[in-house]
């Protein structure tokens, strides 16, 4: 029986991870530049002003809550004494 050794160029392991890196950066770049769709100006803003009232509603319903709570343990509290 005859064995054959076949003899395959050696990387080195930091070639190898910063050539994975460097395609990865490229990858990125392409699919930003080109495949991503972005919003408009307009639709940004538009979206933007949703965000910033959800986010006053969300608060005044959690003050509103707080407030409650608070009113309703005071005077839980104040009628043990």
């Amino acid at each position: 029986m005859i064995r054959v050794r076949i003899l395959v160029p050696v990387r080195t392991v930091k070639t190898t991870r910063m050539a994975n890196v460097s395609e990865y950066i490229k990858e990125s770049y392409i699919e930003l530049t080109q495949k991503v769709t972005w919003p408009t100006w307009s639709e940004l803003v538009n979206s933007a002003i949703l965000v910033l009232v959800a986010s006053l509603i969300i608060a005044l319903i959690i003050f509103l809550m707080d407030k409650t709570i608070g009113y309703v343990l005071q005077q839980f509290y104040s009628s043990l004494t």
